[in-house]
């Protein structure tokens, strides 16, 4: 059990440094910045190579809706959900306090702002509402969960789950960047609230809420529609 918790722990570092960390330092970079587009890049290789990496070990969760999702959906034991919980969010804010570290050491560094934290209202990138917000994370999560599920279930192709998986969270964070900032994650989003100068920690139980209903929502269509046991 070690070993996984430390898989899933490193697992989900490697997801909030990779992924916020392009957007904190390579995001708004005039003229050769990457935008949008290359931090969702960024979040989708960080969840693809891991997978790969230590997936065989923990299963390459890296997000407690997953685990969740995974025990709603009979794959994973529940018993084990609180671990992987703790592994997960322990790994999450070693991630954004290292991510900070590094951001404070540049010059005219004067405080960390957003630092890649979710949000609506005045904290979301374009300004959608709370309504939007928990709307867009329920119905991303639970697309997120039906990939995962059905990519890694025993009828799917051998060995391509994690590419599916990684190109999924690429894709949810194209659609949903300028709405919340994408979280899908609630270890993602608890992370980096920590350290953001924003009331992004008084926004987090949505970030929390939201991906939880929809990895229970994404486990249960899953069921509903799968035709192997897995």
């Amino acid at each position: 059990m070690i070993k996984k918790l430390l898989a899933e722990g490193f697992g989900t570092f490697w997801l909030v440094f990779g992924g916020c960390g392009s957007a904190i330092y390579a995001a708004g970079v005039p003229d050769v910045g990457i935008g949008y587009a290359g931090v969702a890049l960024a979040f989708g290789l960080t969840v693809l190579t891991m997978a790969f990496a230590v997936g065989h070990i923990s299963g390459g969760h890296f997000n407690p809706a997953v685990t969740l999702g995974l025990v709603v959906a009979g794959r994973h034991p529940v018993k084990d959900l609180p671990a992987y919980w703790g592994a997960q969010i322990v790994g999450a804010i070693i991630a954004a306090a290292g991510l900070y570290l590094i951001a404070s050491g540049m010059t005219g560094f004067e405080g960390a702002g957003g630092f890649a934290s979710n949000g609506y209202g005045e904290l979301s990138p374009q300004g959608y509402s709370m309504t939007s917000a928990l709307v867009i994370e329920i119905i991303l999560t639970a697309g997120f969960l039906f990939v995962i599920l059905g990519s890694t279930s025993k009828g799917a192709p051998a060995g391509f789950g994690p590419i599916a998986i990684g190109l999924a969270l690429t894709l949810i964070h194209l659609i949903s960047i300028p709405v919340t900032n994408t979280s899908v994650n609630p270890a993602r989003s608890t992370g980096v609230a920590l350290f953001a100068e924003t009331a992004a920690l008084g926004q987090l139980w949505l970030f929390w809420v939201a991906p939880l209903a929809g990895a229970v929502i994404g486990g249960v269509l899953w069921k509903l529609v799968s035709t192997t046991e897995d």
